[in-house]
């Protein structure tokens, strides 16, 4: 089993934060995107979608996509729990995962795909050329990062983590999200102290040095 990373790129954080939860190693193929190594023909035959991360395992089977390789892993690596262990808790869980990426995650990726110098021709992942910025994305992008830090210092304000009193995948999307947006100069208004409150408590964790 491999996984095909890119240490500085959020998605592959994800899983790399997952697996310092479950303290598990697997190898590693670094895929520099900044130099656009997706797009070559060896990693294309891995992922023709040309996005990392990969998980490769032993017999061939490539899985990509952050979320489907987080529940394969959890499958071989039931301890700590971080998708629920009972039906109220995984839903749960999956709300509040499926909120943090669509409500913040996305709006992050679109600021930086649509303002960095870095993706001036690609303004959608995967696509190697071809797709200018649209400069409008990015004030969307800001007002949305402002609702979701609003949604999630409510819900911090009422439970210890995002899906409730323990620490789940839900909140390494968040985490994640966070920190992807200070990379477009977007953070956490100063009155959001109960987001302030988590984001602390999940920074000590050793896990996010994986990020």
């Amino acid at each position: 089993m491999k996984l095909y990373d890119f240490k500085v790129a959020p998605n592959p954080q994800r899983v790399n934060m997952f697996l310092a939860e479950k303290g598990v190693q697997i190898p590693t193929v670094e895929i520099n995107t900044r130099e656009r190594a997706q797009f070559s023909d060896s990693f294309k035959a891995v992922n023709p979608a040309s996005q990392v991360p990969v998980l490769e395992l032993d017999d061939g089977t490539c899985i990509a996509e952050t979320m489907a390789i987080c529940r394969y892993l959890e499958e071989l690596h039931p301890e700590p729990v971080l998708f629920g262990s009972e039906a109220k808790e995984k839903a749960l869980i999956e709300m509040w995962s499926r909120r943090a990426e669509f409500m913040g995650y996305l709006a992050a990726a679109d600021m930086l795909r649509n303002s960095s110098p870095a993706f001036e021709d690609r303004g959608l992942p995967g696509v190697p050329g071809g797709v200018p910025q649209i400069a409008e994305l990015v004030e969307r992008g800001r007002n949305a990062m402002g609702r979701f830090f609003a949604h999630f210092d409510e819900r911090l304000g009422a439970v210890r983590f995002v899906a409730g009193d323990s620490f789940s995948v839900a909140d390494i999307t968040t985490f994640v999200t966070i920190r992807f947006a200070a990379r477009v100069e977007v953070e956490p208004p100063a009155a959001c102290a109960n987001l302030a409150r988590w984001f602390g408590e999940v920074e000590a964790r050793p896990s996010a040095a994986a990020v």
